[in-house]
C-alpha cells in the first residue's frame, strides 16, 4: 500500500511540474528538439529500491571528498591526528558534516576536504581509502567508477607523487578483484597551483596512462582561475593521446566552459551549471555530444544552484545535451548514485525514461577502450529493468 502512494504521488508531482518546466524552457525553444512521445515507461513510476537495482556507472567522484565517517576516526586514532577532526565519534562527525550544507560557495565546500587530506598521507590511508570507496560503489550495483585525485595534496609526509599513485591503484586493483567492478583513475590538476604543478601532474598521468590512469583534469576554486592559465599542461595529455575531463561552469560562467572546450580541448565538462546561459553553447554540446558530469546535491551544497528543483538538468536533457548524474563527494555530500538519480527523479521532472538514458550515458561516455566500452554498455543495456525508448541512441 506504502509503494503505491509513492508511485502515485511521484506522478501527479511531476504532471504537476510539467508547465514550469515547459516555461523554463521557453528561451531554449529555438533549438531544443521534438519531445519523444510518451511510451509505457513513461508513465511508470520508479521507488528508490528500482534505481538501487540499475547497473550504474559512476564518473565525478573524488577520492578525498568520499570517505567513510569511520575511517576517518580510525586513520585519525592511528595516526595521531585526532585534533584535526572536529568531532571524535561517528555520530559527532555525521552531525558537524551536515554544515556542509551551508556552504555557500564552492571555496567554502572546498574548505571542507581540510579534514580529509589530512589523513591521506601514507600509502596505507590512501590504499585503504581507495578501496572502500570502491566497494561502497559496488555495493549499490555499480558496475563502472572512475575516481579522481590530485597526488600533489599527498606528499606532505614525504611521500612521492609515484608513490601516492602506486598506492591509489592498488587500493582500486584489490576491490576491481573483491567485486564485479571496473575502476579507472582521473588525475587533477589544481586550479589555485602554478601551471607548472600542473604540467607535473599531467606528466604523471601520461606515464600510467596504461597502468590505470584515464584522464587528466582541472579541479579547485574556479573563479579568478580560468583553464586556459594551464593550457600547457592540458596540451601535454592531450599530444599523448589521454582523455580530459575539466570542472567547469560550476561557480563560473560560460567562459570558464568554453575556455575548457576550445582551449584545453576537454572531452567532458564537470558540472557545466552555468551552460544553460550560453544558448549557442547549449546547441553546440547537444550537436557534438558534449557529456556534462552533473552532480546534484554537490551543486545545491555549493550554490551552484539554489535547490534541487531549480536545477538545469532537465532543460539540458529536453535540449539534447548528454548528461550524467555523479555523486562527486560521498562523504561532504552524504549521498550515494543511487540517492543522486532518486532525488533528480523525485525533483527535476524527468520521467522514468529520461533517468534510464542518464544511468546509461554513464557507461556510454566512460573513458574506456571503444570495443570494451562497447562490450560492457551493451551487456548493460540488454539486462536494464527499463525498456528502450524513442530516446534511446541507435548505437
Amino acid at each position: 500500500m506504502h509503494e503505491n502512494v509513492l508511485r502515485i504521488g511521484a506522478a501527479a508531482d511531476r504532471l504537476a511540474r510539467r508547465p514550469v518546466r515547459l516555461h523554463m524552457l521557453s528561451h531554449l525553444s529555438s533549438f531544443a528538439p521534438t519531445m519523444p512521445s510518451e511510451t509505457a515507461t513513461d508513465s511508470s513510476a520508479l521507488i528508490r529500491d528500482d534505481i538501487q537495482a540499475w547497473p550504474k556507472a559512476e564518473l565525478h567522484c573524488h577520492l578525498d571528498g568520499s570517505m567513510r565517517l569511520d575511517t576517518m576516526l580510525d586513520l585519525a586514532r592511528t595516526q595521531g591526528k585526532r585534533e584535526v577532526l572536529p568531532a571524535d565519534s561517528v555520530d559527532g562527525l555525521r552531525a558537524e558534516l551536515r554544515n556542509v550544507e551551508d556552504s555557500g560557495t564552492l571555496e567554502a565546500y572546498l574548505d571542507w576536504f581540510q579534514y580529509t587530506v589530512a589523513l591521506l598521507q601514507t600509502e596505507e590511508a590512501l590504499r585503504r581509502t581507495a578501496y572502500e570507496l570502491a566497494v561502497d560503489n559496488a555495493a549499490e550495483n555499480v558496475q563502472y567508477l572512475e575516481v579522481r585525485y590530485s597526488p600533489i595534496l599527498h606528499v606532505e609526509e614525504g611521500l612521492s607523487i609515484q608513490a601516492v599513485n602506486d598506492a591509489v591503484l592498488d587500493g582500486l586493483k584489490h576491490a576491481e578483484e573483491d567485486t564485479d567492478l571496473t575502476v579507472s583513475l582521473i588525475i587533477c590538476g589544481l586550479r589555485d597551483r602554478p601551471e607548472s604543478t600542473s604540467v607535473r601532474l599531467a606528466e604523471l598521468a601520461v606515464d600510467y596512462k596504461h597502468r590505470g590512469v584515464v584522464a587528466f583534469d582541472l579541479a579547485g576554486g574556479e573563479a579568478g582561475n580560468p583553464p586556459k592559465s594551464h593550457i600547457h599542461a592540458f596540451y601535454h595529455a592531450r599530444n599523448s593521446l589521454l582523455n580530459l575531463t575539466i570542472h567547469a561552469g560550476e561557480a563560473w560562467g560560460p567562459d570558464s566552459i568554453r575556455q575548457a572546450l576550445f582551449y584545453c580541448g576537454a572531452h567532458r565538462i564537470g558540472h557545466g551549471i552555468s551552460l544553460r546561459k550560453d544558448p549557442e553553447l547549449v546547441q553546440y554540446f547537444a550537436d557534438h555530444r558534449i557529456p556534462l558530469e552533473i552532480c546534484p546535491s554537490s551543486n545545491v551544497h555549493t550554490m551552484s544552484v539554489p535547490s534541487l528543483d531549480a536545477h538545469p538538468i532537465g532543460t539540458y536533457v529536453q535540449a539534447g545535451v548528454p548528461v550524467t548524474v555523479n555523486t562527486d563527494n560521498r562523504l561532504f555530500s552524504r549521498t550515494s548514485m543511487t540517492k543522486e538519480l532518486w532525488q533528480v527523479y523525485q525533483h527535476c521532472d524527468l520521467e522514468a525514461s529520461d533517468l534510464r538514458e542518464i544511468a546509461l550515458n554513464g557507461f556510454r561516455y566512460a573513458f574506456l577502450p571503444y570495443q570494451q566500452k562497447q562490450s560492457l554498455l551493451q551487456s548493460v543495456t540488454d539486462a536494464f529493468p527499463l525498456e528502450r525508448t524513442p530516446q534511446t541512441p541507435l548505437w
